[in-house]
């Protein structure tokens, strides 16, 4: 059980701003009226779809062109505010309990197959420590680091994707908004957009939803218990389909119950809002073989699958997340003790690492990330790796040029996100842009919205002497969050180069004015929304 103290108060930033106005899990919002076409029944259900579930309604009253629109709109918002964390060894993590969550619903029906296509299905994380989750319109969702922090095990985790995951997939934001027709999904997305503005300043934060309107559209936006009830059980076939041993739907309401029960400091919104209730969490051992009575592993758990997370790697997230989500160096200093014990756990070494190199401990941060690399296997080690390769990188470490050259060989060779990305700037500091450049380049062809490849692709063309490449860079990585007025500026940056850098790439330079094009036809597309409302 995650047991830091709880931190002092702070400004509502991104998560809690969104708490009020987004959809967050679990919800037991007040009871809203459905309707609507019945939902085709899943193609191919897996064995433990067995019950049939009431059609809530379709969401009619919002395209899924409106609401990936919205989406983007609020999306854009939420890469701007200072709590918005695109950790790459975390959003690896995570992207390995997601992508068979998410497979497993489109092979069971639950994700049509215009919904896989439109919708973003993106996953976000928030530096805020409250143990919370939320979903957004047009596929969107975001993940606290403070529940990353508080979970013991990668199905309690994937528990609560697969709940987010299963409130998109059902439509159950287009539903709630068809039910309230006099609130417009624009009006929406301006008011979550003013709590997210409103991030430095509680007092603006209280007029955005002051009002009557304001009240109505947070209304809006709860799930009623029916929909909560239809994410748990669609939530549960989708956790069990990916191969996730359906316990960890148990263990962590029980963790969430108990939490509240225990000691609600403020840190449970999702408790404290919206509590839970003892027929929600039987429904879901009623859902358990008959030897899963209590909570915790089980003996007869399923073997994961392969490519799903170890326990082991998933106690190495858990502590990054612990350590980035925390601001007190007295805890860090506290980690750093703990890690120091010849006992001391993975995840203590781990935690210990990095709060050390956070204190400027340098040598006490590698020794540490050195006794983790020699404690762990599997996929555990490549966390680890990419730790100690994160801690040489840092200012100040003592030069250690082979184990540098060793794991940025590794990392460069690697098929995942973060090892890549720390390979690629190793490569840059030690003299060899071009490979940087050249894995990178081929990387953002196949993840175009991918906007810290983008910067470093950016610095290794720089390094380069390739100007135009880096500007073109730049212009893409604003373009990937929606900042389309920063992309244009880049873009017209690039080609206002002097000549002999300008004309010295003509297909870089075709390929900047075609891209000028696309993003000006975009803003036209931005103004042309603005003007309907």
């Amino acid at each position: 059980m995650f047991s830091t103290p709880a931190a002092p108060r702070r400004p509502p930033r991104l998560a809690l701003s969104l708490l009020a106005l987004a959809l967050a899990w679990p919800m037991t919002g007040v009871q809203a009226q459905t309707g609507g076409t019945a939902r085709a029944p899943a193609q191919n259900p897996s064995p433990s779809a067995n019950l049939a579930l009431p059609s809530l309604g379709d969401g009619e009253g919002l395209t899924v062109s409106a609401e990936r629109r919205l989406g983007d709109r609020i999306a854009r918002s939420i890469y701007r505010d200072p709590d918005y964390l695109d950790d790459p060894m975390l959003v690896d993590y995570l992207q390995l309990l997601w992508q068979p969550l998410l497979a497993a619903a489109k092979q069971r029906g639950e994700v049509a197959p215009e919904l896989a296509e439109r919708l973003a299905w993106e996953l976000m994380i928030s530096r805020d420590r409250s143990v919370n989750a939320f979903a957004l319109p047009g596929g969107y969702l975001g993940v606290n680091l403070g529940l990353l922090a508080v979970t013991e095990r990668p199905e309690e985790l994937a528990s609560v994707l697969a709940h987010e995951l299963s409130h998109v997939s059902q439509r159950h934001i287009a539903r709630m908004m068809s039910n309230e027709q006099r609130m417009a999904p624009w009006m929406i997305a301006a008011m979550v957009l003013g709590a997210l503005a409103a991030g430095s300043n509680p007092q603006a934060a209280g007029a955005a939803v002051a009002g009557g309107t304001a009240v109505a559209a947070q209304q809006s936006l709860k799930f009623s218990r029916d929909m909560e009830r239809e994410a748990d059980r669609v939530g549960f076939g989708v956790l069990t389909g990916a191969g996730f041993d359906g316990q960890g739907f148990v263990s962590m309401f029980d963790k969430l119950q108990q939490a509240s029960r225990l000691n609600d400091d403020g840190a449970f919104p999702y408790l404290r809002s919206h509590p839970l209730t003892g027929e929600r969490i039987a429904d879901m051992q009623s859902r358990l073989p008959s030897a899963a009575a209590g909570v915790g592993p089980r003996a007869d758990a399923p073997v994961r699958p392969m490519g799903l997370p170890s326990a082991a790697m998933h106690a190495l997230a858990s502590a990054r997340a612990r350590v980035l989500a925390e601001r007190n160096s007295a805890r860090w200093s506290a980690w750093v003790q703990t890690a120091l014990a010849p006992t001391a756990r993975p995840g203590e070494l781990y935690a210990g690492a990095l709060s050390a190199q956070r204190l400027g401990q340098r040598e006490r941060a590698l020794e540490l990330a050195q006794r983790l690399r020699t404690a762990v296997a599997g996929d555990a080690r490549g966390m680890a790796d990419a730790l100690m390769l994160e801690l040489l990188l840092s200012p100040g470490m003592p030069a250690n040029p082979a184990l540098l050259a060793e794991l940025r060989d590794g990392a460069l060779a690697s098929g995942s996100r973060g090892p890549l990305l720390l390979g690629a700037q190793a490569a840059i500091a030690s003299g060899e842009a071009g490979r940087a450049a050249s894995r990178l380049q081929a990387w953002v062809v196949d993840h175009p919205r991918d906007a810290q490849a983008w910067q470093i692709l950016a610095r290794a063309q720089q390094a380069l002497g390739h100007t135009l490449r880096a500007v073109r860079a730049e212009a893409e990585a604003r373009a990937a969050q929606f900042d389309w007025d920063g992309a244009l500026e880049r873009l017209r940056a690039a080609q206002a180069l002097p000549p002999a850098l300008r004309n010295a790439d003509p297909i870089e330079l075709a390929i900047v004015d075609s891209r000028r094009r696309d993003v000006e036809e975009r803003l036209r597309e931005a103004m042309r929304e603005e003007d309907k409302r």
